[in-house]
């Protein structure tokens, strides 16, 4: 009976039984199952999402769009303190520049106490010289031509002007001499940027340039309206030294002009105006003699 105790008690332990084998076996394998099921599941969906965001691996609209305004705005700060894109809608400045020209002009040019040189081919606002001070009928309208125009993509505003810097602070501009020429400062220029066939200037004019002032022509002569139109008006065609905004240093489009505005030596000769003024007396601020 011992025995056959002993062997019943050993029983459970050492024999196996088919059922309870199938079932301790099928118990995990299906757990197993179903967590790998869950995990593969979960990370398609991960994937299936992720590809949805950002198909084939491009990058989404909000950071294409990011990007682009993060560009434009750089763009902007560079237009306003650096470099202006300006576009060219006129004949005046030919064949210096011509229509349709985008150039870029270098606003750190007289920045750090330098001041426009006879010579110098400068963008100005022509505002209380040129043309008259007008308010802004359209902000919004105008605001956006502005960033347009800071850009290079349309015309400048009516108030901005492209024109070679002829006189400085007290210089005498006349023209013309008895053989046609520019004189400044009683030196004769010998104006070789100017259109061929063009004269310097059909219109007579003699000038003292008041401190601080500008006197500006075109190299088209015959196209350009520049001080020589604006002698009866405020400020006799004289433009603001602090109203000049940058020189104009490269032409960027198009591609087959891409070079820097050339320099002259044409005013390289021209001497200091005396130091006491010239003896036709200096102009008073905002007149000019004709003569």
């Amino acid at each position: 009976m011992d025995t056959e105790a002993q062997h019943t008690e050993r029983g459970p332990s050492s024999d196996t039984d088919p059922d309870r084998e199938s079932d301790t076996e099928e118990g995990p394998r299906s757990a197993r199952v179903s967590e790998d099921s869950a995990a593969s599941g979960d990370s398609a969906v991960c994937e299936d999402s992720a590809a949805s965001d950002e198909p084939d691996g491009a990058p989404s609209w909000r950071r294409t769009l990011l990007v682009g305004a993060a560009c434009v705005a750089f763009l902007l700060l560079v237009s306003h303190f650096v470099a202006q894109p300006f576009l060219i809608p006129s004949r005046s400045m030919e064949p210096t520049l011509q229509v349709g020209d985008r150039i870029l002009v270098n606003k750190l040019a007289y920045r750090f106490g330098d001041e426009p040189r006879r010579g110098d081919v400068v963008v100005f606002d022509g505002t209380g010289s040129f043309v008259r001070e007008e308010p802004e009928s359209d902000p919004l309208g105008g605001l956006l031509r502005d960033g347009a125009a800071a850009l290079g993509l349309a015309e400048p505003a009516e108030t901005d002007f492209v024109k070679r810097v002829v006189g400085t602070g007290g210089d005498r501009v006349v023209c013309c001499d008895e053989d046609g020429r520019l004189t400044v400062n009683g030196t004769v220029v010998v104006e070789r940027y100017l259109v061929p066939g063009d004269q310097p200037s059909a219109v007579p004019f003699d000038i003292v340039v008041p401190p601080d002032r500008l006197w500006v022509m075109g190299d088209h002569r015959s196209q350009s309206s520049d001080s020589r139109d604006h002698l009866g008006s405020p400020g006799g065609g004289m433009v603001p030294v602090d109203k000049v905004v940058g020189r104009a240093d490269w032409i960027a489009w198009p591609f087959g002009r891409w070079s820097g505005v050339a320099g002259t030596d044409a005013f390289d000769a021209v001497p200091a105006p005396p130091a006491g003024g010239h003896p036709t007396g200096p102009a008073v601020p905002g007149t000019g003699s004709r003569g």
